[in-house]
């Protein structure tokens, strides 16, 4: 099953909104083994909008578009998919009950440009959105499918798996290949690398069987994709294979974030967790507590910016800051154990470093992060030197912490 997505919006265009709905469809269509064969961007243009989106057409079984179907004078895609599919304009006073349950709970009185939003084409089968005035039209042209759906990211999120995807699965129930996916999560060794030790393995697979490479700083993430009536059986051998032949970099044998797999490991250890942070502001507390259930390991954390910070509430020595500055590898591991002592948990994160752009000293450039974890009645620590901006600095911090402490937790 082909499927184009198209993206619309001057928003989207001009960079001043990134466009996060086609990689989330993706995803999700993912493991139907419905391949996206494109995504379109397109701005508020008629013309523009009416050619991109029979491309598509012509291109895909299935298209998706998101945006366009505000109630303002720029959201044009409802009278640009009318004149594609045919008929005229309807009112829909089931779409005029959403808008106006939505806009009283959110206190607000539905006003005529909202009330505009039960004007639907006549060729449009309308999916209630329940999470804003924008309903989800359906249209249908012989053996083709178009989904025209809400811009705005955290709507399409929500009606996408709950509603659309069914509809589509219901419309074309034998499209789903048999397809089968598997996950390792690797650290400590470059894609290239990676590669060069799997050649061998890869020549000997079946044609069915297909190896992603997914990487991001620190980390890959290698998917097994396998396709067939034998789905299951080789990927559940392709994936235990894998595992043996690079065992000492797997972190995880599923499809987890660092963050995830280290709450794992301290629930399955009945451990507690504390962060001291310097540099990273939080963002390690920040990142762990975003996840459901976090409260079961995570005993809290401090953002330790000032040096009185460090020495006062960790602990940190004022004669080891004298000696060796803010950013070192003693104070890292004194704020290490200090976070440990001070929240009563067994393991301690520690970060404290340079993430500029300004700061930087003799010996010590922007990029700097000195890291520490205690735990298991041991401190481990290292000195990186990150490149990039102040964000770029501040998320490869978090993430080689996290996989510091998956490390000292498991080795």
């Amino acid at each position: 099953m082909r499927v184009r997505i198209v993206v619309i919006g001057d928003e989207i265009l001009l960079g001043r909104v990134t466009d996060t709905n086609s990689g989330m469809l993706a995803r999700m269509l993912d493991p139907l083994g419905w391949k996206v064969t494109g995504v379109t961007v397109v701005g508020d243009d008629a013309d523009r909008m009416r050619t991109a989106i029979s491309n598509a057409l012509d291109d895909a079984d299935i298209v998706l578009t998101t945006g366009g179907l505000g109630p303002t004078r720029d959201d044009i895609t409802k009278q640009v998919l009318a004149g594609i599919f045919g008929g005229g304009m309807r009112h829909d006073a089931d779409v005029l009950a959403n808008a106006e349950r939505i806009m009283n709970a959110r206190g607000l009185k539905i006003n005529d440009l909202t009330r505009t939003q039960a004007i639907v084409p006549e060729s449009a089968t309308v999916i209630q959105n329940p999470c804003g005035t924008a309903p989800v039209m359906m249209f249908s042209r012989a053996e083709k499918t178009l989904v025209a759906m809400p811009g705005v990211p955290f709507e399409t999120r929500a009606v996408f798996p709950a509603s659309v995807l069914p509809a589509l699965m219901e419309r074309y129930p034998s499209a789903a290949g048999t397809i089968e996916h598997r996950t390792l999560m690797l650290t400590g060794i470059p894609e290239s690398s990676v590669a060069e030790i799997l050649a061998p393995w890869e020549d000997a697979q079946p044609q069915e069987v297909h190896l992603a490479y997914l990487p991001s700083y620190g980390v890959i993430r290698l998917r097994v994709d396998t396709i067939g009536p034998r789905a299951a059986e080789l990927a559940d051998k392709a994936h235990a294979e894998l595992a043996e032949i690079l065992k000492q970099y797997v972190f995880a044998t599923d499809d987890v974030t660092p963050a995830e797999c280290l709450l794992r490991l301290l629930g399955e250890r009945g451990l507690k967790v504390a962060t001291a942070e310097s540099c990273t502001g939080g963002n390690i507390a920040h990142t762990l507590t975003l996840i459901p259930g976090s409260s079961a390991s995570v005993q809290g954390g401090v953002v330790s910016y000032a040096n009185d910070v460090k020495t006062d509430v960790l602990g940190v020595s004022a004669d080891t800051l004298a000696a060796h500055g803010a950013v070192s590898i003693p104070v890292a591991e004194q704020m290490a154990r200090g976070a440990a002592r001070v929240c009563h948990a067994d393991v301690g994160i520690a970060t404290t470093g340079i993430a500029g752009p300004g700061g930087a000293t003799p010996g010590k450039p922007v990029g700097t992060v000195c890291i520490a974890v205690s735990a298991c009645g041991e401190v481990v620590s290292h000195t990186y030197h990150f490149p990039g901006e102040r964000s770029q600095v501040i998320d490869r911090a978090t993430q080689s912490a996290l996989l510091m402490a998956i490390r000292q937790i498991t080795r």
